[in-house]
Order: C-alpha cells, then structure tokens, then sequence
C-alpha cells in the first residue's frame, strides 16, 4: 500500500470541550501524574537501596514500576498541556512516535506481569529448585527479552498505521494517538489492517491473560496440599499481582479485542489504563506488602538520618 500523507498535523478533541471541564481535570491530571512518578520511582528506590528486596519478585517489580512511569508519561504530559490549549494539534511523527512508545512501554508491562505470575509459580510449586532456575543471570535475561518483546509488538503495530493513507480529515477524537482512532480517519479499506492489529494487541493481551490465568490456577491446585498458614501466606504473596493483573488487561481486552470501532466510553477505559492503573500499581504493591512496606519505613528513617546531619 503506498503512503499517502497529505495530513501534516493531527488535532486532538480531548476529553471535554467545556472549559471549566478541562480546567479541572488539568488540576486533578496533574497531581495524578505527580502521584505516580513518585510512587513508581519510590518503588524502584526502594527495591535497588534493600537488600531484603533482593529476591527476583521485587527485581521485577522494580522495572515493572519503571515501564509504569514510562508508559504514563507518553500520554499524562501531552494531557495535561493540551487541557490548557486551545489548539490540541500534534505532528504525524508526533503522533506516531507517541504510537510506538505506548505500545513498547505497555507491551513491556504485559511481559512483565507475565514474569512475574511464573516467578510465583516456580516460588510456589518448585521452591527446592526456585534459587536455580530464577537466579540473576536468567532474571536479567528474562527482563531483556519482556523489553525486546515489547519492542517488537510495538514495531508491529507503528507499520501497520504508518502505511496507512492520511489524506483528510485530522481530527482525533480522543486526546493520545492510538491505532483505533487513527484506523478512523486512513482514507483506504482498513478492514485487514484493522484484523492485524487486532491479532497483534488483542491476541497478545489474551495469550498473556490465558498464561497468567494458567499459572494461577496451578498454583492454587499445589496449595492444596499446604497447610492453611502455607496457603495464607502463599496467596498473599500473589494477591497484589492478582489485583494488578486485572486492572491492566480488563481496559486492554477491552478496547484491543474486538473489530476496528471507536465507541464513545473508549476515552474513559483509556484514562483507566494509561492514568489510574499505573498510579495504583505502588498503591497495590505498597499497602497489600509487607515487606515492600518495612523496606520503605527503613528507607524513610534513613533519608531523615541523612537530614539531620
């Protein structure tokens, strides 16, 4: 398909057109985005400065936090700016460069999360093996194969919208660049794209969610066998990525797996996912953990030493 770029310049709606609206949430966005730099970032700080937190779990926590405060930051900036533009308009390689990291960035997660359900299940179900089988050289290989895998999902994705036609109009009803609004606007037959993406996104979210589900439901079937301060203390453990898991792949399945439609809750589902879930993610991590929450305690006493001399 030859490309056909006569559109320059992309124009965001945005959430609201009422202005009052806008200025709101501009206010609430921004201590949203604040929020989760720093609650990512202090996860991150906290797992590399303790050595309680040495164990592959939190290794992979730490760069899970890390994609989080990435993958917020394609989006949650531009937001917050354009709430207090007139003009919401962003460039072709604008956009598709904000394209390709949202899919890098979230690809990444999806690996992640994926990571870190098998290293419950090996914790659980092969304890006499786990330091073996996860130790740091494959942990590190692990983590560097989830980037490249997101990589490669994302570079999937950019192909197939940069090959689109953009002859006209440019207007996005939304306020980030994402394949199913742009799907929208291509002046061709978006049919196959459309099944594609579909097959890339979707299908990639499904397989990892299958994969999880799988995990979990293996674990819980070793648990029995446990005694009840066994399983208590097992589930624990995988509670809080449980939480996390559902958060992240609900608005995901949702807007990624089914045919090349926007529909109007598509803007709310995507505030979910680019801004509340990763702003829970510490939230989760940090309140459901207790030795996540002692890491931090020492962390602050710490710093507060630090200060007084």
């Amino acid at each position: 398909m030859a490309m056909t770029h006569n559109v320059t310049e992309f124009i965001f709606l945005g959430l609201s057109p009422n202005q009052l609206v806008q200025k709101v949430c501009f206010v609430i966005f921004l201590l949203l985005y604040v929020a989760i730099v720093l609650g990512n970032f202090l996860i991150v700080l906290t797992v590399m400065s303790s050595r309680s937190l040495g164990s592959p779990m939190y290794f992979f926590l730490s760069y899970l936090s890390f994609a989080e405060i990435c993958y917020a930051s394609t989006t949650a900036p531009r937001l917050i700016s354009d709430l207090l533009a007139e003009r919401k308009a962003i460039s072709l390689w604008g956009c598709m460069s904000q394209l390709f990291f949202i899919h890098l960035f979230g690809g990444t997660e999806i690996f992640l999360l994926t990571l870190m359900a098998y290293d419950r299940y090996v914790a659980i179900c092969k304890p006499l093996n786990y330091t073996t089988i996860m130790n740091r050289q494959a942990c590190a290989f692990l983590v560097g194969a989830a980037w490249v895998g997101g990589f490669v999902h994302s570079l999937a994705q950019i192909l197939l919208v940069f090959r689109l036609p953009f002859c006209g109009p440019n207007v996005i009803d939304h306020y980030f660049c994402d394949v199913l609004p742009l799907l929208k606007l291509a002046c061709s037959d978006t049919f196959l794209v459309g099944l594609l993406i579909v097959a890339n996104g979707g299908t990639l979210s499904v397989i990892s969610f299958v994969a999880l589900l799988a995990s979990y439901v293996v674990i819980l079937l070793h648990l029995r066998t446990r005694s009840s301060e066994g399983r208590r203390k097992a589930l624990s453990t995988c509670g809080s990525h449980i939480t996390v898991v559902t958060l992240f792949f609900g608005p995901c399945v949702f807007i990624y797996l089914r045919p090349s439609t926007t529909l109007s809750a598509d803007k709310m589902v995507a505030v979910f996912y680019t801004v509340i879930t990763p702003l829970l993610n510490p939230v989760i991590y940090s309140l459901r953990n207790a030795e996540v929450k002692k890491a931090m305690k020492r962390l602050w006493i710490r710093a507060m030493k630090l200060e007084e001399r």
